[in-house]
């Protein structure tokens, strides 16, 4: 790759919960790079830490301990307000569960983020939701509401939604996990659509066929990384 550009650096990354006088390590001193630009994919079994680990990256919940670095700025200790501003600007996110609000038409749901930053001129947000629209080819539902839609074109909306503020991260939690082959195969595509166009992902899935499609492969098992696909890291994890 070249000299990377690190937009995502953590360093001794831990997340626990307690209960009680009971600690679970969800993850456990977690040293990660991902380059700009880059295509990541998150995989292992079920509690193994990749949900966790996406919801640190989007600044969703704090680690217990270790540095977080985003865009070169510590995002480690910062309070709730900050970083939901660095996540409102910076990160955007497609869930599982689609996430629209179903009162709300297909442009409002898309709209709806920009109206929470105050860096976005007004007149300009219509041009920024359609041409997230057409990114997606979904101009043609703008006027429509998410029960007229299928899912597929539900996770095409949520994509435009997460896109449209042109974050410097995109963050997808198991994205294919409610549609079918088609339909999943689809929004795969659509992701690397946007990787080419310069896009950093980072993917969470269970699923092994969607995971190698990405750029970067990284594995997790009992809240360590036990495998990667960039040539620079060899873990080498006793399990």
């Amino acid at each position: 790759m070249g000299q990377e550009q690190w937009l995502i650096e953590l360093r001794g990354l831990c997340k626990s919960y307690f209960t009680d006088t009971v600690e679970t390590q969800a993850l456990r001193d977690i040293d990660l790079c991902i380059a700009k630009g880059q295509y990541v994919s998150l995989s292992g079994q079920s509690g193994c830490g990749k949900s966790t680990l996406l919801s640190l990256l989007g600044l969703l919940d704090v680690s217990t301990r270790g540095q977080y670095v985003l865009a070169g700025q510590d995002v480690s200790t910062l309070g709730r307000a900050e970083r939901a501003r660095i996540r409102n600007r910076e990160i955007g996110f497609i869930f599982q569960s689609f996430n629209l609000i179903s009162d709300l038409t297909v442009e409002e749901n898309i709209t709806l983020p920009l109206t929470y930053r105050n860096d976005v001129p007004k007149g300009e947000i219509r041009a920024m939701v359609q041409s997230a629209l057409q990114r997606v080819d979904m101009a043609h539902r703008a006027e429509h509401y998410p029960s007229q839609l299928s899912g597929g074109q539900q996770q095409r909306v949520a994509v435009a939604r997460a896109v449209v503020g042109s974050p410097a991260l995109l963050l997808a939690d198991e994205p294919t996990g409610n549609l079918d082959s088609k339909n999943a195969d689809a929004v795969i595509e659509l992701l690397e659509s946007l990787h080419r166009d310069g896009a950093t992902i980072c993917m969470v899935t269970h699923n092994a066929q969607t995971a190698v499609r990405a750029q970067r492969r990284i594995e997790l098992f009992d809240g360590q990384i036990v495998a990667d696909s960039y040539p620079s890291r060899k873990i080498a994890v006793a399990i």
